[in-house]
């Protein structure tokens, strides 16, 4: 089973944020190997937090020597090759997948230059970001192709356009 729990700062739009997070991660589990994860009668967590700026410039600039903030930042807790064994092996059948964390004036931004919501952009991150905590990357050409397919097809799920496609201004 996936739980995701989103705490979700002031200043980001008043939504049912835990549907849009627990939807966002199925749909982005289901593109991968570890789908089956959702059916699992271990409870596989994730974390979502919607924040400021500052916050997601202090994280960006202690974890990734980044020093600005970024749409969205993801935190595993356990290797992706553990995953399987995790879930078997659970004392109480709960593993911590990791953490993802949202910047809402760069997610806000990005979402009124591609004309789209907040709303949709930060699905499409949240999606981003458990790809990331399941160990998929975008750091080559041939990476960033298959973790880019697989974010079309989960947001596809979900009724999303590509946001590849979308255009900036």
């Amino acid at each position: 089973m996936l739980d995701v729990a989103v705490q979700a700062e002031p200043g980001w739009p008043e939504l049912d944020w835990d549907a849009l997070g627990a939807q966002a991660a199925a749909a982005a589990v289901a593109q991968t190997p570890f789908g089956y994860l959702a059916a699992n009668e271990a409870m596989i967590e994730i974390a979502v937090r919607l924040t400021d700026d500052a916050e997601v410039h202090q994280l960006n600039a202690q974890y990734r020597q980044k020093d600005k903030p970024t749409n969205v930042l993801s935190f595993p807790m356990i290797e992706p090759d553990l995953i399987e064994s995790l879930t078997q092996n659970s004392d109480d059948g709960e593993v911590i997948l990791g953490d993802i964390i949202l910047a809402h004036g760069v997610c806000a931004r990005e979402a009124a230059e591609k004309g789209i919501s907040a709303e949709q952009h930060a699905t499409h991150l949240i999606v981003h970001g458990v790809l990331h905590l399941l160990g998929y990357d975008h750091q080559g050409d041939s990476e960033a192709e298959a973790m880019e397919s697989m974010e079309r097809a989960a947001l596809a799920t979900l009724g999303l356009p590509d946001p590849y496609l979308i255009r900036e201004d």
